[in-house]
């Protein structure tokens, strides 16, 4: 069975109380740092570390397009473009298995919540498996705990035992045709509001089994649950090393009204010549990140002579060399970019290829450094025939 993962993170909520990636003040709580990246990246890097899944889809409010593109910058081969939810969460999953079915509906899905970073894959895996004999399958926790029942005036009115009492997680999986025909149902007939799809699955009658899940795939939504994982992630930090890795590029120019460097279009008298779009800071970027990996240079990867990439823009190069160091279970903690040229000039632009140069490795903007210099009118620079770029690039591996 083809399975999708749909990932719903279309919701507001903001009491985790955390910023996101170069973002001041708080951010919905699925875009808000955890560690290396977002807690979105790492619900999708859940899904995108299972062979079994074939393609993960976001749900995401509407104004949370810019958020969610650095979020996910650089994360995932198996992404589609994401789809714009509705005012519940119950209608944003019914909106993505729509576009589910527009696009190529999967024989399973497995909807799961954007704030549980923290789902195994072993329990992913599981539910796939699960849903080979059932209709449905959900993460779930078996209560531990003894339930009582208020009867008010903040005193017990009796005792629930627990046996056979569950708590649910996600993520949920379902038979595709299933689990829409039921959505589709349940909107047409204006049903309840439910909290959770396996709700839904009860209310169209078909068996859902329980897939015994960890605790640690727990829910973000308040200060400290943000606090609890990050504790967790500290826990279960493998040991890393630092790798350095450095690049140069140079570039001559040629007769044109614009250049790109560091990802940001600049209006001049000149262009570069290039097979490229000809951003040398990127070029030096990307051979910084791979060396720090060891996995050759930008022209190993992108051969000026393949006409793919004629006129590509550079951007493409970064985000690849981001995507290998993140296969490599990598971290990049900073890249520090030189540009050297008499012309044009860099500070007015600095601050925005920072950003964009973020973006595209998915880190914060304040572990991105860009400094410019001439040389004194000596050489080619100095003579304002180009223009050259040195890049360093820290990455962090597994030891």
């Amino acid at each position: 069975m083809t399975a999708a993962a749909l990932i719903v993170a279309a919701g507001r909520g903001t009491r985790a109380g955390r910023n996101g990636p170069a973002t001041p003040g708080p951010v919905p709580k699925q875009y808000a740092q955890l560690g290396d990246r977002t807690v979105l990246a790492h619900a999708i890097a859940a899904f995108e570390a299972c062979p079994g899944i074939a393609a993960i889809t976001v749900v995401i409010h509407p104004d949370d397009r810019d958020l969610y593109e650095v979020a996910v910058s650089g994360r995932s081969r198996k992404l589609t473009p994401p789809v714009v939810g509705g005012a519940t969460r119950q209608e944003s999953v019914r909106l993505g298995l729509e576009a589910l079915r527009a696009a190529s509906p999967p024989g399973v899905v497995l909807i799961h919540d954007a704030a549980r970073p923290f789902v195994a894959r072993d329990t992913v895996e599981r539910i796939v498996a699960a849903l080979k004999e059932h209709t449905g399958a959900i993460a779930a926790v078996p209560l531990p705990d003894t339930l009582k029942r208020q009867s008010g005036h903040g005193l017990i009115g009796e005792t629930i035992a627990r046996d056979g009492l569950w708590k649910a997680q996600t993520p949920q999986g379902f038979r595709f045709p299933e689990i829409e025909a039921a959505h589709a149902s349940a909107a047409r007939a204006g049903a309840p509001a439910f909290t959770d799809d396996a709700a839904i699955a009860e209310w169209a009658n078909f068996d859902v089994a329980l897939v015994t899940d960890s605790p640690r795939n727990f829910k973000i939504t308040i200060a400290e649950d943000m606090a609890m994982a990050e504790q967790l992630m500290t826990s279960s930090q493998p040991a890393f090393e630092p790798r350095t890795g450095t690049g140069f590029d140079v570039h001559a120019f040629c007769p044109g009204d614009h250049v790109w460097l560091g990802g940001v279009r600049i209006p001049h008298d000149k262009g570069l010549d290039g097979h490229s779009d000809a951003d040398a800071p990127l070029h030096a970027l990307t051979d910084a990140l791979l060396g720090a990996i060891g996995d050759g240079d930008i022209g190993q990867h992108f051969p000026p002579s393949d006409p793919a990439w004629k006129g590509a823009p550079s951007r493409l190069f970064v985000e690849d060399a981001a995507k290998r160091v993140a296969a490599r279970g990598g971290r990049i903690a900073n890249v520090d970019l030189t540009i050297l040229c008499e012309e044009p000039r860099i500070g007015p632009h600095r601050d925005a290829m920072r950003g964009a140069i973020a973006a595209m490795l998915g880190i914060d903007a304040t572990r991105v450094a860009v400094k410019a210099t001439t040389t004194e009118r000596l050489g080619f620079t100095g003579r304002k025939e180009g223009l050259a770029a040195l890049a360093t690039a820290t990455v962090l591996l597994p030891a």
